[in-house]
């Protein structure tokens, strides 16, 4: 299974291609879906380009994201704008108004490594709504995913390698799978980010793992240039050899 990941926490600063609006965020999904993508995750921005996970802000792009493609669609449930865990937790529940518009997410990403993590999981499992628990190298996450009540009730594990380097990115995600502990019948995607994305990538393909690509984690093709789009990506990880 290979997500493609849209935007995430990069901006036009960083690439003109990263989407923002509800409009090019749809886009830019029916391409990458079209170029071979299972899944989309996206982080939806206010139109000040903040993230948010207001339902206000999070339910255009639902629409819009759902009016072009007919995959999964996640979110995450915890932003840099959306700090302390309590306030995460409303924010999650205030999701219920979305029911009767565009729906709920069908996934929510919750970094296991963060504060109050387990009741934001808790809330996004009482909506129905699948919970994505990202285990960040270099972090307590994978330990504290392996003592949670919660763990065998996820809908997958993502793992993210945090290291950049292309020459140790491998090894780090080695370590890093070696690491966790993941209940039987619970999926691992495994993916890097920035010059580790695509040894990454290429090792969650050998290990038939789940892998991600997107212009949230990665600006360049595997030759080094400059993507022009999610899409672009999704067919180059399709096309990258394992």
């Amino acid at each position: 299974m290979l997500q493609v990941c849209l935007n995430g926490a990069r901006g036009p600063g960083d690439s003109a291609a990263v989407p923002m609006s509800p409009g090019s965020i749809a886009g830019a999904a029916a391409l990458a879906v079209a170029a071979g993508a299972r899944e989309v995750r996206v982080h939806p921005r206010t139109p000040c380009g903040g993230e948010s996970l207001s339902p206000r802000v999070i339910g255009p792009v639902l629409a819009a994201v759902r009016a072009a493609v007919a995959v999964p669609v996640g979110v995450p449930a915890g932003t840099p704008a959306e700090s302390g865990p309590g306030h995460r937790v409303e924010r999650v529940r205030s999701w219920a108004a979305l029911l009767g518009g565009p729906g709920l997410p069908d996934h929510a990403a919750v970094d296991w490594h963060e504060p109050g993590a387990e009741e934001v999981a808790a809330a996004l499992l009482e909506l129905g709504i699948g919970v994505e628990a990202g285990l960040r190298s270099g972090t307590d996450g994978p330990a504290r995913f392996a003592r949670s009540p919660l763990a065998s009730r996820v809908l997958r594990v993502r793992a993210e390698v945090a290291d950049p380097d292309p020459v140790t990115a491998g090894g780090s995600a080695r370590a890093l799978l070696g690491s966790l502990d993941v209940p039987d019948g619970v999926p691992v995607l495994l993916h890097g980010v920035d010059g580790g994305a695509w040894p990454v990538l290429r090792l969650a393909r050998r290990l038939g793992l789940g892998a991600r690509t997107g212009l949230a984690d990665t600006l360049l093709l595997p030759d080094g240039t400059r993507a022009r789009s999610s899409a672009e990506l999704v067919a180059a990880a399709l096309a990258y050899p394992s």
